[in-house]
C-alpha cells in the first residue's frame, strides 16, 4: 500500500490527559496516525477528547482512518453580521450539515475569514427566492468588519484530533494521506 502525504505532519504530545490539535483542513479522505513512545487512543472530530474507548494505535505502529468525504464548496456570497451567512453558487447546493466545523477563506476584508466556525443553519427554502440549499449560516461574528469588498473564496470543512495514552508519555503524529494500492 502506498502513501501519498496531504499537508503537513502535526504532532501532538500525549499523556494519560487527552490533548487537541490544532485545526486541521481536510483535504483527503484518509488520515495516518503514528503513535511513538506509548499506545494511543485517537479521536477525531469538531472538538474531540480521547478517551480509552476511541480508536486505539499501539506504540511504533501506523494507522490509516477514513474521515470521509472531503466536503468544500466555493462561495460567491458573504452577508457580515453576528453570524455571518455564505452564498454558493446557484444550482450547486450545499455539502454542509449543521454541526460541520468549517475555514472560509478568500473574502476581503480578511477579518471576515476564518479558520474555524460552526454550520447552525442550511437554508433548504425552495419556490419564488428560495436558495435551495445553497445558503448556509456560520457561527462567526463578522459585525465589526464591514461589507465584502472582493473576493470569492471558499469555505472547507476542518477538523481536530485527540490523543489520549493509558500510561506514561509520547507523540501522536497524524498527516493527512491519499492511499493506493491493496492493503
Amino acid at each position: 500500500m502506498a502513501h501519498k502525504p496531504v499537508g503537513n505532519t502535526k504532532s501532538i504530545s500525549t499523556s494519560n490527559t487527552s490533548a487537541r490539535s490544532d485545526v486541521i483542513s481536510k483535504q483527503s479522505n484518509s488520515l495516518r496516525v503514528v503513535a511513538v513512545g506509548a499506545d494511543c487512543h485517537v479521536a477525531i472530530g469538531t472538538n474531540p477528547t480521547a478517551t480509552a474507548s476511541n480508536y486505539y494505535v499501539a506504540s511504533g505502529t501506523s494507522e490509516v482512518i477514513s474521515l470521509g468525504n472531503v466536503k468544500s464548496q466555493r462561495v460567491v456570497g458573504v452577508t457580515t453580521g453576528s453570524t455571518t451567512t455564505i452564498d454558493f453558487p446557484e444550482g450547486t447546493g450545499s455539502p454542509f450539515e449543521v454541526g460541520d466545523s468549517v475555514e472560509l477563506t478568500g473574502i476581503s476584508p480578511t477579518g471576515i475569514n476564518t479558520s474555524y466556525a460552526i454550520v447552525s443553519s442550511v437554508d433548504s427554502s425552495s419556490g419564488y427566492s428560495g436558495y435551495f440549499d445553497t445558503r448556509i449560516v456560520i457561527d462567526w461574528d463578522t459585525s465589526g468588519q464591514g461589507a465584502v469588498t472582493a473576493g470569492t473564496g471558499e469555505l472547507r470543512e476542518v477538523f481536530k484530533v485527540a490523543g489520549k495514552t493509558s500510561t506514561g508519555t509520547g507523540t501522536l503524529y497524524v498527516q493527512q494521506v491519499q492511499v493506493s494500492g491493496v492493503a
